[in-house]
């Protein structure tokens, strides 16, 4: 099957008539993937083309409409006069997402703000609200990716804007998640700070100048220096020490185990294993790409994350704003087949030999290299 193949299929039914994903057997998997356009990039109208999908039968939604009134993509969404406008049409596009998206599935809407009369309108978060309020879904996440190389502007009553949110929606509390996966290349690349002959030396300093007694002292050092050889003969990646009087007491939880020994022995050490805290920040350049006329690429970092977050090999993957083609290419490459749209035709052939040229290997029906 080739990436660049525009076909629609037009014998796939109309939303009103479906049959619900929950009712169709297991066994009719393969027959509705076989409806889907599958490892394609379609030109024209999302609302009408999303309608010829098969309810449920997408596991992950991701894609970064037009901002309000930001850049001219050509035409449609985006040039609408109001925000309201821009949030409602958005909401259209958000309810046929929601209705073609797995009980397991995600959707994940990336927006960027507006200002308007030299105040922000807070458009994303607008939407944000507005697609909860919808009871379709729940909102998950709010990531936040931080742009390392945001446009140089030298404003003089406002700070250069380097971010923007991810907003996480899900249908179910039982959808897929794979946090191991999840930022893979940023944990694999974060080295221990804490393994230098200088490790534990703060502690050391602070323990002479707190307030406990020399009893407790004494064992506070002899619990650091153990702690220490465990970090540097690698048993754990690195270690928190809490002194009473010099650190605030955790919180949250029951009352126990680390407070416990702050009030009894005077400190505590917590032991970190080396299992890197998932945050909700992903940090990546804004990407440009020589010879591409679109004025917005999107990351495919971004989309890779996200796919390992979300998705399992073999899974199908819908963009609505493919653009440039970045949601294909990180589907071409981590093994995962997408479906894409967007208006305008220059940038769906962009997007096609984008792709095409892109390393992966093309997914049959079955999720299997063919």
């Amino acid at each position: 099957m080739a990436y660049s193949t525009p076909i629609i299929n037009q014998g796939t039914q109309k939303r009103s008539l479906r049959v619900e994903r929950s009712e169709i057997p297991d066994r009719q998997e393969a027959d509705i993937s076989s409806s889907l356009p599958l490892n394609q990039i379609l030109c024209g109208d999302n609302l009408e083309l999303i309608q010829q999908l098969p309810d449920h039968s997408v596991q992950l939604v991701i894609t970064s409409p037009p901002y309000f009134q930001q850049r001219d993509y050509g035409a449609g969404m985006g040039n609408e006069p109001e925000v309201e406008s821009y949030i409602e049409n958005l909401l259209r596009l958000f309810r046929e997402c929601v209705g073609v998206m797995k009980e397991e599935g995600s959707l994940i809407f990336n927006l960027g703000d507006k200002y308007e009369n030299s105040s922000l309108l807070l458009v994303p978060y607008r939407f944000a609200i507005a697609a909860t309020e919808t009871g379709l879904v729940k909102l998950v996440n709010n990531v936040t990716w931080v742009k390392l190389n945001p446009t140089p502007r030298q404003f003089r009553r406002r700070l250069v804007s380097s971010t923007e949110p991810f907003f996480h929606f899900v249908k179910s509390e039982d959808y897929f998640y794979n946090l191991d996966a999840f930022m893979t290349s940023e944990d694999a690349s974060k080295k221990s700070r804490t393994k230098g002959m200088n490790v534990g030396k703060r502690y050391f300093e602070l323990i002479d100048q707190s307030d406990l007694p020399d009893e407790a002292k004494r064992d506070a050092r002899l619990a650091l220096a153990r702690v220490i050889q465990e970090v540097r003969t690698g048993q754990i990646h690195s270690f928190r020490m809490k002194i009473r009087g010099l650190h605030a007491e955790p919180f949250g939880g029951q009352d126990g185990g680390r407070k416990i020994q702050l009030a009894k022995k005077g400190f505590t050490i917590i032991r970190l294993r080396g299992n890197a805290l998932k945050r909700d920040v992903i940090e990546t350049p804004v990407e440009s790409i020589k010879r591409c006329k679109h004025p917005a690429i999107y990351p495919v970092k971004i989309v890779e994350e996200f796919l390992h977050l979300l998705t399992r090999p073999g899974d199908v993957v819908l963009d609505p704003f493919i653009g440039s083609g970045s949601t294909a290419v990180a589907c071409k490459k981590l093994g995962r087949h997408f479906i894409g749209y967007d208006l305008n035709p220059e940038y769906c052939e962009y997007a096609r030999n984008r792709v095409d040229e892109a390393p992966g290997e093309t997914l049959n029906l079955f999720g299997m290299s063919s």
